[in-house]
């Protein structure tokens, strides 16, 4: 199944394992999935949700690939956040929102600069 059907037919938290191989021709992004209520084209993937710097990643969906279910990560009062393994077409456009605290320009530009280094590190294509 395309992945763009997939994403559309399925609530985004109930997403099931797709089976096949990941395409090569993509990156690999791992997290909350959620969709936008007002863009149903676009797909809002929360990086590392339990982290002290959650990132929050947004794509077009047909810019997906292919989607995996992956287990869940657990909260400290037992609740399970579903996660799941998406493959984005290299090349494509993604943006990247970042929570942070309104203070010295400087140090959010630092930030940024620090949440860029350490996605390309966990997706290897810093190598």
């Amino acid at each position: 199944m395309k992945a763009k059907n997939y994403l559309e037919t399925l609530p985004l938290n109930k997403i099931e394992k797709q089976s096949g191989i990941p395409p090569k021709n993509a990156v690999p992004f791992t997290g909350y999935p959620r969709s936008l209520p007002s863009e149903q084209n676009k797909l809002l993937l929360v990086y590392d949700p339990l982290g002290l710097n959650p990132v929050l990643m947004e794509f077009q969906v047909e810019d997906i690939l292919y989607v995996e279910e992956i287990p869940q990560a657990v909260t400290e009062s037992g609740e399970g956040i579903p996660l799941v393994k998406i493959w984005v077409r290299r090349g494509a456009r993604g943006v990247l929102l970042e929570p942070f605290t309104v203070d010295d320009p400087i140090q959010f530009i630092n930030k940024a600069r620090d949440a860029h280094g350490r996605l390309l590190l966990e997706s290897g294509a810093a190598e």
